[in-house]
């Protein structure tokens, strides 16, 4: 601060977050750590994660340099974002490893303990998750891993509840079916 005034950031550093005095990011870490778990759940490699991230900030500091105002929920803005880019690299990539691979690697041994009935469980979901249609498995991450209320969920999609709820539905009728199919459950 100078003489008791706040420092004004040159439009052009402010969008480039390059700002010369510490300009902030966009995504604070919750928000990044969702925005790598939205990623990973919806089938993006471990080894694109941080690039997958960097699009979503990327995409956030476009949207403020084009003037457009910032979204009223950064949060389930930046992980519909990251929900959306997921299936954009899963459907150019036909990925090679399984969902339940990548979660795994992904899980931290403190917060979650090992277990052969959790592992497989784990497994069982992800393969699951694996075999639904992309719609139906964007609205179940959002909804039961990044958390989101099913009218974000709707806002962000552009769809209405009803077709979010219909697909959620949906979606863990057939999970619960496969998990009783294959007795894991």
């Amino acid at each position: 601060m100078l003489r008791g005034r706040p420092r004004r950031v040159p439009e052009a550093h402010a969008a480039t977050g390059d700002d010369p005095g510490g300009g902030a990011d966009p995504l604070d870490a919750a928000q990044e750590r969702r925005v790598r778990a939205v990623l990973a759940l919806g089938g993006v490699p471990q080894a694109d994660l941080p690039d997958g991230v960097q699009q979503v900030r990327l995409r956030l500091l476009e949207r403020a340099a084009s003037g457009r105002e910032a979204p009223r929920d950064v949060s389930a803005w930046a992980a519909v974002v990251a929900s959306n880019l997921a299936m954009d690299w899963h459907r150019a990539k036909r990925r090679q490893e399984r969902l339940g691979e990548r979660l795994a690697a992904l899980r931290q041994p403190a917060e979650h303990p090992s277990g052969e009935d959790s592992s497989v469980l784990s497994v069982a979901v992800a393969q699951g998750l694996d075999e639904l249609p992309d719609a139906q498995r964007q609205v179940v991450v959002l909804r039961f891993y990044a958390d989101l209320p099913v009218r974000s969920i709707a806002e962000q999609l552009g769809v209405p509840e009803g077709t979010v709820k219909s697909r959620l539905h949906t979606a863990v009728r057939a999970l619960r079916a496969r998990l009783h199919e294959d007795e894991v459950v």
